[in-house]
């Protein structure tokens, strides 16, 4: 079946509804494709649109989750000068499917023939529920299925009209601070949303992520972009006016990077003396979403607590675990804390270092969510006698050296010259594999150019890691993370605590115990 355009006759293949299951005349739902630059399938009532599935991607549509692979068909995009249209054909070609344009319902319905009881199904229809309705939040609203209310403002917006009693979303929501165009605008990267209406959006096949951000700074009227194909990484869509349309869906959303302004996008003009700021471009989750995800932060889902909060164990709606930090009021880190770890970690990419995936601000709650580390942190094996046996020396050896390339990768490597200041065995988490990751940069100090040390009047960390010109001066640099690292590396090979560790002839730490060994002649000191 063929959905869409003839360019060459201006043939037009759309689905019309009878205007009742008795009457063959037209009714005033439609279903088709509009020839965009940037094609769009929708459902219209009248002369309205009325519901729409988002763009093609590559691999489907980002506001039809109920499209992703199915054993029944597929469905794909033939976009060129000529033709504009949808096809869909079947897998299996004994199935009996039939798609209906339902007035009554006011739904398209893909029906399937079940043979074993003689009746028609309905495996999907669009819309799939409220927030598939157009334009339900207005501009620059999302609508989140699982909120009470669904329509939120994206983050930097505020509704436009607001009673006494209620929200009228319909009108939308409007900036929090006005765009300054070439005064530092900057983006911030929604995840999970199916994208907006696509009337006024430009694409380009040819242009990766990085040039179509750029292009969109270079015209004030663009306030978003995102990639065009998903599935290759390439190509590059804008926005030219307001967002309309917006909805989370995590099962098969997209990434967008809207414009915002320089102090609502995390961007800032000038230097400090931690280095100059860049965009932070991190999905921004719903409290809903999470909580969801972590059983309302169950405690049976939760892992563990550090001096941020808890931390939680989640499933997303796609089946993708996560792991939720989220700040305690208790907390002794604090809003600083979590800003620069958001700040620090979503500019990192190293495979020894702990992935962001993305961050939620919503009321009191701060949450930074986290890869799940299925075995946990290091500490969880070298400081028991039963499991740290699953640690061979080989494999200690290899988790050394991960832990080394993380560090040379913040102390040389990445774009500023990051100090960690709270390497520990509880800050290195390991991977199906076991492979290490370092996490938790709430603490982290960043130098930029040839700046390699600082000082601090609040001393930070945990005493037993840190080098000791930095517990008693708060001064602090790469040798500073190098001397955690050496207690760490101590750690792993005896399987004993620095800071816990304890001797019958002498009061003194692993440490203190590994230099008497070498001043008494060289001797090996006692491992697992």
């Amino acid at each position: 079946m063929k959905l869409g355009w003839d360019l060459r006759t201006d043939l037009n293949r759309q689905i019309l509804a009878w205007k009742s299951p008795d009457d063959p005349c037209p009714g005033d739902l439609i279903y088709g494709v509009v020839p965009y630059n940037n094609p769009d399938t929708v459902v219209w009532k009248g002369s309205r649109e009325y519901s729409r599935t988002g763009p093609w991607n590559g691999i489907g549509t980002s506001g039809a989750p109920q499209l992703k692979p199915n054993p029944w068909f597929t469905y794909n995009l033939v976009s060129n000068e000529e033709e504009v249209y949808y096809i869909f054909s079947l897998k299996n070609k004994s199935a009996i499917t039939r798609l209906i344009v339902n007035q009554t319902t006011t739904r398209v319905e893909r029906y399937l023939w079940n043979e074993d009881t003689q009746t028609w199904t309905v495996s999907n229809h669009i819309p799939w529920d409220d927030c598939d309705i157009y334009g339900t939040c207005g501009a620059y609203g999302t609508c989140v299925s699982t909120a009470l209310p669904p329509c939120q403002c994206l983050r930097g917006f505020k509704p436009k009209s607001q009673e006494e009693s209620s929200v009228d979303w319909l009108q939308g929501c409007v900036r929090n601070k006005p765009l300054a165009c070439h005064e530092g605008d900057g983006f911030i990267k929604f995840g999970g949303l199916k994208l907006p209406d696509t009337a006024h959006s430009w694409v380009n096949k040819s242009v990766n992520l990085k040039e179509c951000r750029t292009k969109c700074l270079e015209n004030c009227s663009c306030m978003a972009y995102t990639t065009l194909n998903i599935k290759e990484s390439s190509g590059c869509a804008i926005w030219f006016d307001d967002l309309i349309d917006l909805r989370q869906v995590q099962s098969s959303g997209q990434d967008l990077y809207v414009r915002m302004a320089a102090s609502d996008s995390g961007r800032r003009n000038g230097t400090s003396n931690e280095g100059q700021n860049e965009d932070i471009e991190l999905s921004l989750f719903e409290l809903a979403v999470i909580s969801r995800a972590t059983n309302d932060f169950s405690s049976h889902n939760k892992l563990g607590e550090g001096g941020f909060g808890p931390v939680y164990k989640g499933t997303l709606p796609d089946g993708k675990e996560i792991a939720v930090k989220r700040l305690s009021r208790s907390s002794e880190q604090g809003l600083v804390e979590f800003k620069n770890e958001v700040a620090l970690i979503a500019k990192l990419q190293h495979r020894n270092l702990v992935k962001l995936l993305g961050c939620c601000i919503q009321g009191d709650e701060k949450l930074l969510i986290y890869e799940y580390m299925p075995n946990k942190s290091l500490d969880f094996f070298i400081f028991d006698h039963t499991r740290r046996n699953l640690l061979d020396w080989p494999r200690r050896f290899h988790i050394i050296c991960g832990i080394a390339r993380g560090l040379l990768y913040l102390h040389q490597d990445s774009r500023l010259r990051i100090i960690h200041r709270d390497l520990k065995a509880s800050n290195v988490l390991l991977d199906s594999e076991m492979n290490p990751k370092i996490s938790d940069f709430g603490m982290a100090r960043t130098f930029g150019g040839e700046q390699s040390e600082g000082n601090t009047r609040r001393v930070v960390g945990t005493y037993g890691y840190m080098a000791p010109e930095y517990a008693i001066d708060g001064q602090f640099s790469i040798k500073s993370d190098v001397f955690s690292f050496g207690i760490l590396l101590l750690e792993i090979i005896s399987g004993m605590k620095n800071k816990g560790f304890y001797h019958v002839n002498h009061s003194v730490n692993l440490i203190g115990n590994v230099s008497m060994e070498i001043v008494e002649g060289g001797k090996s000191f006692k491992t697992d």
